[in-house]
């Protein structure tokens, strides 16, 4: 079996994620291990992409994802034209610069800002789908032109009421180009809105495009309760090939302390939260043969 590849989120450590930051992060995760490394673009010039490819060839990190963000003036639902507009200009922009970095995935909440919370009946909601639809079709067709595949995260009740499933998202989807335009799953959003982790996984193959793990605290991969064999074994056996990703946030940056509801450190160490992770994951992806056979008498 090819191993699977792993990589971090410079949230960990930084926000924004700018060149400098880049610098700093990319080479430790080199030394340490990783394979990849997600991007996140929270404004569009935060990194030159020409810059960052040169960081990437010279610590061999591959690039797994550039990251959308959605603050309070991006939306693509009950909003203003001119909101939409632009939230769908810096979608593009991500699209762009997913391109030029050979990113195959842009992922995120791309539909409304996080935090962003409404009540719907199912009338409601069914046209707030519609209208997301007619608005993310522009921004799939420049995915599809530039190569790049779009995956929708589906978040937690607290941080939007739009879409917090797997069914949801799916539902949402439905129409848009399925080669282009998937879902982005996250360990943390799964764990409090899915029955199942497995279970999620399975209703959400062959439409998986990327995936970001943490543990249920939004902290190190492992150091929880979470059904780690069944969701690893759900990704394999239901056909999900790409990397995992450990997406954790430190508690000393303002904006993205509060935007992730994180307010005390979640390790010893941000660098814990990598390493520790990384060593975990190893582990889980590769367990002794002993235990393989013991599990399958």
């Amino acid at each position: 079996m090819t191993p699977r590849a792993i990589g971090a989120n410079p949230w960990i450590w930084h926000s924004p994620v700018s060149h400098e930051a880049l610098a700093d992060v990319l080479p430790r995760l080199a030394t340490w291990g990783f394979d990849c490394v997600e991007l996140p673009l929270e404004q569009a010039g935060d990194w030159d992409p020409a810059a960052v490819v040169k960081l990437l060839g010279a610590t061999g990190l591959s690039p797994a994802a550039v990251i959308a963000v959605m603050p309070p003036d991006r939306d693509l639902v009950r909003t203003d034209p001119a909101t939409v507009r632009a939230t769908q200009d810096y979608l593009r922009r991500c699209v762009d610069a997913a391109s030029a970095v050979r990113a195959p995935v842009v992922a995120g909440p791309v539909y409304t800002a996080v935090g962003r919370t409404w009540r719907m009946d199912p009338c409601e909601r069914n046209a707030a789908y519609e209208e997301l639809r007619q608005n993310l079709a522009p921004v799939v067709d420049h995915a599809r032109a530039a190569g790049v595949r779009i995956g929708v995260e589906p978040l937690n009740r607290y941080e939007t009421s739009l879409l917090n499933t797997v069914a949801q998202c799916l539902e949402a989807l439905d129409g848009l180009d399925p080669q282009t335009i998937g879902l982005a799953l996250d360990t943390y959003h799964q764990n409090i809105e899915e029955r199942s982790l497995p279970g999620a996984v399975e209703q959400a193959a062959g439409r998986i495009v990327h995936v970001q793990v943490c543990a249920n605290d939004r902290g190190t991969p492992g150091a929880d309760p979470l059904d780690w064999p069944g969701f690893l074994g759900a990704l394999t056996a239901h056909g999900y090939r790409g990397p995992l990703c450990i997406e954790s946030f430190t508690a000393h940056n303002d904006a993205i302390a509060v935007a992730a509801s994180v307010w005390r450190p979640l390790a010893a160490t941000q660098d814990a939260i990598a390493t520790d992770g990384l060593a975990f994951l190893k582990a889980a992806l590769n367990p002794p043969a002993e235990s393989v056979e013991r599990n399958s008498s």
